[in-house]
């Protein structure tokens, strides 16, 4: 199937919340690196978009209209995409929502509720039925989440996010030990500070530019495409032996 480790011809990659932002550079270069691409989103016009992009790679691409909210539509996206590319050989459940700053005394339950709908139950539900498509194959695979740095650090105003966020983390740890003898491989990514349409409006005041990026060794915001790299990583051969793990992407901001 693969003749270098980051050779991916022959593999099939699933990205949910594909369509845009980090989840569409993630397709971009998993396509780049030879994989037949699908993403999922909500927005009709930004998957044909992402799909026409995506076929410039010269290998399948496809965009499916998915809510991941709705298990029945999750399942359905899941077996046509069987049925079109074949098999799944990565699925990067990237798709979620923020529902920004409210004092945590102020925040009203419901909107948590809804929050975790999306962020978590619709992540579950994704890699649930990746993962029974992965143990059909018989062939393992490889499980990858979008969490964020807020699932690490203290996030004012922003606990239903940054909650969502470290339960991601938890569940591919969890992943990871319960399917490990299956081949299949479990591991969150956790970005920084980075410019999408999430994120805009809050990194483009004079707060964020004067007390939150001096303290990014880099200098300056996460850019989409930085993650294009560890999604072929992790989709690839080259990570065989690297799971349940949670990996900092964020110009080092941890660590200042």
């Amino acid at each position: 199937m693969t003749t270098t480790p980051f050779d991916l011809r022959g593999q099939v990659a699933v990205i949910s919340g594909g369509n845009s932002g980090i989840g569409l550079a993630m397709a971009d270069a998993l396509g780049a690196a030879g994989a037949d691409v699908c993403v999922w989103g909500r927005n009709t016009e930004r998957n044909a978009a992402a799909q026409e992009r995506l076929a410039r790679h010269g290998g399948k691409a496809a965009a499916k209209t998915v809510d991941v909210t709705d298990r029945d539509a999750i399942d359905r996206a899941v077996q046509e995409t069987v049925d079109e590319f074949g098999r799944v050989d990565s699925f990067f459940a990237n798709a979620g929502t923020d529902t920004g700053y409210v004092p945590f005394v102020d925040r009203d339950i419901d909107d948590f509720r809804a929050l975790m709908a999306i962020n978590v139950d619709g992540v579950v539900m994704s890699l649930q039925a990746a993962a029974r498509q992965m143990l059909a194959q018989g062939t393992g695979g490889s499980l990858v989440a979008t969490a964020s740095v807020a699932a690490i650090h203290g996030s004012p105003g922003r606990q239903p996010y940054a909650a969502s966020k470290a339960a991601l983390c938890a569940i591919t740890r969890s992943l990871a030990v319960e399917y490990g003898k299956k081949g299949i491989r479990a591991n969150s990514i956790l970005p920084g500070w980075t410019e999408t349409a999430l994120t805009e409006e809050g990194l483009s005041t004079d707060a964020a530019k004067e007390k939150m990026l001096p303290r990014v060794p880099v200098r300056r915001w996460g850019a989409p495409e930085d993650f294009g790299g560890i999604a072929v990583y992790l989709a690839s051969p080259a990570s065989a032996y690297h799971t349940g793990d949670t990996i900092v992407i964020d110009g080092g901001y941890s660590v200042f």
